[in-house]
């Protein structure tokens, strides 16, 4: 070949190779607006984040739960090993973009009969090969390998946001059991406590019927308070269980029993207040956000790969080595080598609407994927919106249960009084028992959903991960 054609041969093949179909990325506009609802309180504010559950979950019991719960947890085993399958699959395409070279040796002996030796006699020939070489290497013009490369290395950063996604979902259930746990067991504790003033004041009832000063009725309600009490004991019994098999699954071992000792939730150090000014845009940072915009690149790439598909393909197969009559002389003599090149083009000229088809459905993966890029941006703004229009409200609903408590108690204490010195009947006792008895379960229940919302909150802003 001229040698004078050699360097514009070499720059036309580097220009072809940078070649890409792709349609070039640019981040679609978030749907949704640049701030919270005003009911949140919140005010966006520049450089803010959301805190990570090492910040958010300050209880050393709930840290340890979640430390072993990250370490054990199976589903978050399956989102790591599905990272590994990713990683391996992006490995390959990016190989694809190398020639791979193979070194073969062969050894043939054969006998050759009359007719075909070519001599007229029968003859036993050996021939014996050694080589080194390439087979079918495409050369990557049109950018068709390139863009599949990228759509695998897409897949594989979709696929570890995705695992961050799983964590920061694992750290936020762990932190929700362990509340639920906490509160059924102080509802239980309340409910025996309860139940055992009820069974005193049954158990004096009784005795007073015995002796006349009291009416069956007032043994038949009494009774009534009693056994009501004990079904609520013994769904707390149920629930407390269940929440602590719960708790074992998510952990996904056996859980020390030091950190499920019985703690009030009022105790709990979970932090009472995000920091101010969170800003919408933190939203694009949520591993699922990212996930899902991974995705849509990774479809880009897919077009670009589509589009190449319409023009020629070039691949290359060529070897080199040595071929030798005799084992011994494979290697000895400069006469025995041997090599083969073969360039292969391949037009496409007729399929059938086949590559039309397959541009048309990677063209269509990619807008599926956009949609799918903007609804995830869409519900994660409304997980937060909802969460801090719910935090503005929380605070002032317990301490509205809290003041109910302290009344209800007031009027339990004045009626107990005012039934002793005969002033109210049984029955307005026995109500603001129950009253007062309800309004305590309520507090709890409030205050661990109080609690929830910030877990809920916390995970709406993507945190957990770090």
């Amino acid at each position: 070949m001229n040698r004078k054609l050699l360097l514009p041969l070499c720059l036309a093949a580097t220009t072809l190779s940078a070649c890409s179909f792709a349609p070039r990325y640019d981040p679609p506009p978030a749907p949704v607006s640049a701030g919270w609802p005003a009911a949140s309180g919140e005010v966006g504010q520049p450089g803010a984040a959301a805190p990570g559950w090492r910040e958010m979950f300050r209880s050393p019991r709930l840290q340890q739960l979640i430390w072993a719960a990250l370490e054990n947890n199976r589903d978050l085993r399956i989102a790591t090993l599905n990272i590994e399958v990713a990683r391996n699959t992006y490995r390959i395409r990016r190989a694809d973009l190398l020639p791979s070279l193979d070194a073969s040796g062969s050894f043939t002996r054969q006998r050759l009969s009359e007719s075909t030796s070519g001599t007229g006699k029968a003859e036993i020939t050996s021939t014996a090969v050694a080589g080194i070489g390439t087979t079918a290497y495409e050369v990557d013009l049109f950018g068709k390998v390139r863009n599949l490369r990228s759509r695998a290395m897409n897949q594989y950063l979709a696929t570890e946001e995705g695992r961050k996604a799983a964590q920061t979902m694992l750290v936020a259930e762990v932190a929700n059991a362990w509340l639920t746990f906490l509160a059924d067991t102080e509802l239980l504790e309340l409910t025996e406590k309860t139940l055992v003033s009820r069974q005193v004041a049954h158990e004096l009832i009784r005795r007073s019927f015995e002796l006349g000063s009291r009416s069956r009725l007032d043994v038949a309600q009494s009774a009534m308070l009693v056994e009501a009490t004990k079904a609520n004991r013994a769904q707390y019994q149920r629930q407390v269980e269940q929440d602590r098999n719960a708790l074992t699954l998510l952990v996904g071992r056996e859980i020390d029993p030091a950190w499920l000792e019985p703690l009030k939730l009022a105790e709990v150090e979970v932090m009472e207040r995000l920091p101010a000014g969170i800003p919408a845009v933190v939203l694009l940072e949520r591993p699922d956000i990212r996930q899902a915009e991974y995705a849509l690149k990774a479809e880009y790439a897919n077009i670009g790969a589509a589009r190449a598909a319409f023009f020629p393909a070039i691949t290359l197969t060529g070897s080199a080595g040595y071929a030798s009559t005799s084992m011994s002389d494979l290697f000895a003599s400069s006469s025995g080598g041997a090599w083969s090149f073969i360039p292969q083009i391949t037009i496409p000229i007729f399929q059938g609407g086949r590559l039309h088809s397959n541009l048309r459905l990677a063209e269509n993966n990619r807008d599926i994927a956009l949609a799918g890029y903007e609804k995830a941006i869409q519900s994660a703004f409304r997980e937060v919106a909802d969460a801090l229009v719910a935090r503005a409200t929380w605070a002032g609903q317990l301490e509205a249960q809290r003041a109910l408590v302290r009344e209800n108690e007031q009027a339990a204490t004045i009626t107990k009084a005012r039934y002793a010195s005969g002033v109210d009947s049984h029955f307005a006792l026995l109500d603001a028992e129950r009253s007062l008895f309800e309004a305590q379960q309520n507090e709890i229940l409030v205050h661990q959903q109080s609690q929830a919302n910030l877990i809920d909150l916390y995970k709406a802003l993507g945190g957990g991960w770090r």
